[in-house]
């Protein structure tokens, strides 16, 4: 093959040459460039992120035709506007290295359930989903206003620590009283671990992710911000509509009934 191409004069076609690695490569790259992309939707580092990646399209494209003079200048950008890039993406770098930090492959549990052949029949959720969906259905009815948070694997350390401590079992009347309205504890979020009620009045932090509807408020925008940031579930009932919202990973999961609700998050805690 080689030879063919240098008898024709075609040696430009070496790169056509692919081995398995370079198909590899190209996958974990694209695979790179997904996820960033999808750090960076929605807010203004978008428009930079485009512009970054045509830019080292047309630096890789001028090395590819030898064209030394631009080839150089461009390189010599890149590799001065790093320092500026992390400047400017220090928020999104930040949540790309928690996600990355929250993928607990190492987690037995964690890693089997991604697969349904292996999973062990009996495996079921310690938390009672039941009791906190109805109250979440109850609240909805009176239009009661409420963010409720399931932890999974990731710590929840750092938010339980901006609430009250408590460590009560999950029931109905215990979430009702505290989102009523004129309850000291409705404020916030309601953190849960195993089952039991560990901290109220948390505060999470705020996403920035312009997608989200507007019609929206402040308290799905930290429901949405939890989420970005660990593993946790995010329940949150609206006090304009009574609607229920299910949030996971940073984003919004329909749902039609509170049965499939409750099959989903049972799915995503085992």
């Amino acid at each position: 093959m080689l030879i063919l191409q240098k008898r024709l004069g075609l040696d430009f076609l070496n790169f056509l040459d692919f081995k398995i690695t370079d198909i590899i490569d190209i996958i974990l790259v694209a695979v790179l460039l997904y996820y960033i992309y999808k750090l960076v939707r929605g807010s203004v580092a978008i428009n930079i992120f485009i512009g970054i990646v045509i830019i080292w399209g047309f630096w890789k494209l001028t090395e590819l035709l030898e064209m030394e003079m631009i080839s150089s200048m461009v390189g010599g950008f890149m590799s001065v506007g790093l320092i500026a890039l992390i400047i400017v993406f220090q928020q999104e770098i930040r949540n790309f290295l928690l996600m990355i930090g929250s993928t607990n492959f190492a987690n037995k549990r964690n890693f089997i359930r991604r697969f349904k052949f292996f999973r062990p029949e009996g495996l079921a959720t310690s938390n009672d989903i039941d009791a906190i969906l109805r109250s979440c259905e109850i609240m909805a009815n009176s239009k009661t206003g409420a963010i409720i948070v399931i932890k999974r694997n990731n710590s929840l350390d750092f938010v339980k620590s901006t609430g009250d401590k408590m460590y009560a079992e999950v029931n109905q009347p215990i979430l009702r009283s505290i989102f009523y309205k004129n309850s000291p504890l409705h404020d916030g979020a309601t953190i849960i671990e195993n089952n039991y009620i560990v901290a109220t009045r948390a505060i999470l932090p705020v996403s920035n992710n312009r997608n989200i509807p507007l019609r929206y408020g402040l308290r799905h925008r930290a429901a949405v911000g939890i989420t970005e940031r660990t593993d946790a579930l995010a329940l949150v009932v609206s006090e304009e509509t009574g609607n229920i919202s299910y949030i996971k990973n940073g984003e919004f999961f329909l749902f039609k009934d509170i049965t499939e609700l409750g099959n989903m998050i049972k799915e995503d805690l085992i």
